[in-house]
């Protein structure tokens, strides 16, 4: 690997992603792409991902044997279509408490495969009052399977309370299914816990592999039920492929090889940096990501207290001179990633930390920001323009 390693930091350029994913990732996992050709069907190549499903349970401290993990190739996106297509059986509603864009989601695909939902809305920018959950589930206890939500909008950064309606699920019988898919390997998650039967995540986001597989994690004896449910897809149900795998040790379709392998690696490195240092590891980037753009005059969307610091949403700046493209574009050269937002008609841009950065890289993006500001026109720290209608 050591060779590996060093063809790698001499050939390819080190960027800093700021995006809310693909993340940055290490040498060492840009390495182990770097493997012989293989066919997805040999022996060896199933027990890695044997492995790798196994060691995602772990992630979320699930038990072997109640919880599984089940692959698919694809974006994040594939999972939130498999929990909703496969968990609902015919006759039945998901609800789905909606706060922001990646719930919305859910919402969508229900309707392209028809499924009833009980549509429990808040304001994107708000927590949802745990009182009109309950009430709304009571409401329709008879009729709902399942209720969904989000841990985290990653448009906004808002932190959704997983454990509180987890509980509120279960105390009317029905089961909780979560889009962890940014926060998985970040935040600690335990299914346990957190009152989770079903969570899903993708490789390019928290445990820092590469895009191309993303996963559901849930309750083995819930997949049970669904082998009698009517099928809504060929490709994404999961019964289909949960029970291919328990008998082949293989996923159903051709699984993404090199993407598999990088998430073997990210995974060894989850484990053996320790989920409490990780998390502390991105706290404390997130910390210097907040002091610094404060220092720049840059406010953020959100009360920090209802987010997860891994999402930061920043407001235009109230300059007439600033221009995200041209930040961005300036940034982008100095091989430094931003985002813009997602929130309706509310300009913002994300700062995000998901990637395998450290202290020190986030330090020098954050410098180079400034000097982009800078170089946009702005004054910096940034000084409020009177009937500026920056983004609009």
């Amino acid at each position: 690997m050591k060779l590996k390693e060093q063809k790698i930091s001499k050939t390819i350029k080190k960027t800093i992603l700021l995006n809310p994913g693909p993340s940055t990732t290490t040498k060492t996992v840009k390495a182990s792409l770097l493997q012989e050709d293989i066919c997805h069907r040999e022996g060896s190549f199933a027990a890695i991902t044997r492995k790798v499903a196994d060691d995602l349970v772990k992630i979320v401290h699930g038990k072997k044997g109640e919880y599984v993990a089940t692959l698919f190739a694809g974006s994040g996106s594939i999972c939130i279509d498999v929990a909703v297509g496969s968990l609902i059986p015919d006759g039945k509603k998901i609800m789905i408490v909606n706060n922001g864009f990646y719930n919305d989601r859910a919402m969508q695909a229900a309707e392209y495969y028809r499924i009833p939902v009980v549509n429990c809305a808040f304001d994107i920018l708000t927590l949802p009052d745990l009182d009109v959950v309950e009430k709304t589930l009571a409401a329709n206890k008879d009729d709902v399977a399942a209720v969904y939500m989000a841990h985290q909008e990653t448009g906004t950064g808002l932190c959704n309370p997983i454990r509180e309606v987890g509980a509120i699920a279960h105390k009317y019988g029905k089961i909780f299914i979560s889009d962890t898919t940014s926060t998985l390997g970040i935040i600690p998650i335990d299914v346990y816990k957190d009152n989770i039967d079903f969570c899903m995540a993708s490789s390019q986001k928290g445990i820092n592999a590469f895009t191309g597989c993303s996963f559901l994690i849930g309750k083995v004896s819930e997949i049970e039920k669904t082998k009698d449910y009517k099928p809504r897809s060929y490709y994404c149900n999961l019964w289909r492929q949960y029970s291919y795998f328990k008998e082949h040790g293989e996923m159903n379709f051709t699984p993404p090889v090199q993407i598999i392998y990088s998430m073997q690696q990210a995974l060894k490195e989850h484990f053996a940096e320790g989920e409490k240092a990780k998390y502390k590891r991105f706290m404390d980037i997130t910390k210097i990501i907040r002091e610094e753009a404060a220092k720049m005059g840059l406010e953020e969307l959100l009360d920090p207290k209802i987010t997860t610091g891994l999402v930061i949403a920043i407001k235009y700046p109230e300059d007439k001179k600033f221009d995200f493209k041209k930040v961005h574009d300036y940034l982008f050269k100095e091989g430094i990633t931003i985002y813009p937002g997602k929130i309706g008609n509310l300009p913002t841009f994300r700062l995000c930390n998901l990637g395998a950065n450290t202290p020190a890289d986030v330090k020098a993006a954050m410098k180079e920001l400034k000097a982009a500001l800078k170089a946009c026109g702005c004054k910096v720290p940034i000084v409020k323009a009177p009937g500026c209608k920056c983004g609009k």
